[in-house]
């Protein structure tokens, strides 16, 4: 697959093929999306897009480049995750995991660029923040760097400045990962029960990370709704509209450490 194949964002995806094309690529980007959304795919796509040989701006999928990214086999292509602490309760991405990258990064390119993905970027520690910074500054020539992320504000404003951000939106219209989110979105404006809503998350909801899928998921499926679901906005297009800022509300409060379930809860009393 390549940006070829893409429904979506396809004004960012002109806009980098532009880029691409008249060889302004950066040293360093911001790829932001709720947790719906594939931004680890998409990087790869990117970086198809930059590489490809037969078809610049774009990627083909069939010249050797976009094969080595496909199959995980690009020498040049550095990827830092986030990893859990001693504990197993927080994951971070670490100062030395930067330190071992910008070592990596200062190596001749076997092939034509060296590129490094980041995922999980807002989980960087302010000590890897501000190691990554000294590259950020100077990068090596061609060197390009992706950092990926759910919320970039946890990111320094001195990091988010020295790399072009765009937000990543996904296909409205996909509904391969939605269906527990429609499944529930449905029961709260079918007036379900409050039980019978609090039993369905119970058994679906396990953790924090659920938690913040199911909100972006929910939001997705609301904005669905607005878009191609004529008959129903019209019978409930307040309450759909208003559902979309408690989920965000319901956001805010697992961001500040409140309790998931009780997030959810309150969310449904809500909405």
């Amino acid at each position: 697959m390549s940006f070829k194949d893409y429904r979506s964002d396809q004004k960012l995806i002109e806009r980098i093929r532009n880029a691409v094309r008249s060889d302004s690529v950066s040293h360093a980007y911001i790829f932001e999306g709720d947790t719906t959304v594939d931004l680890t795919k998409f990087s790869l796509d990117f970086i198809k897009a930059v590489l490809c040989e037969e078809e610049k701006g774009v990627g083909c999928g069939r010249c050797v480049m976009c094969r080595k990214v496909d199959h995980g086999n690009l020498e040049d292509l550095y990827i830092v995750e986030a990893e859990y602490n001693s504990g197993k309760t927080v994951k971070s991405v670490r100062d030395d995991a930067v330190a071992e990258l910008q070592t990596k990064l200062k190596t001749k390119p076997n092939l034509t660029r060296n590129i490094a993905l980041i995922k999980d970027a807002d989980t960087l520690t302010l000590r890897a923040q501000n190691r990554l910074l000294k590259t950020l500054e100077e990068p090596t020539p061609g060197t390009v760097i992706i950092l990926l992320s759910n919320n970039s504000e946890n990111l320094l404003d001195t990091v988010r400045s020295r790399a072009v951000k765009y937000h990543v939106y996904g296909d409205l219209t996909d509904e391969s990962d939605l269906t527990y989110a429609n499944e529930l979105f449905n029961l709260i404006f079918e007036n379900a029960d409050f039980f019978t809503l609090k039993e369905s998350l119970q058994k679906h909801i396990k953790n924090r990370d659920d938690a913040f899928y199911l909100l972006d998921s929910l939001e997705k499926v609301a904005r669905n709704v607005i878009v191609n679901d004529s008959s129903m906005m019209e019978k409930k297009r307040e309450r759909i509209i208003e559902s979309i800022t408690y989920i965000e509300e319901a956001r805010r409060d697992l961001i500040y450490k409140v309790s998931f379930m009780n997030a959810l809860k309150n969310l449904i009393l809500k909405i």
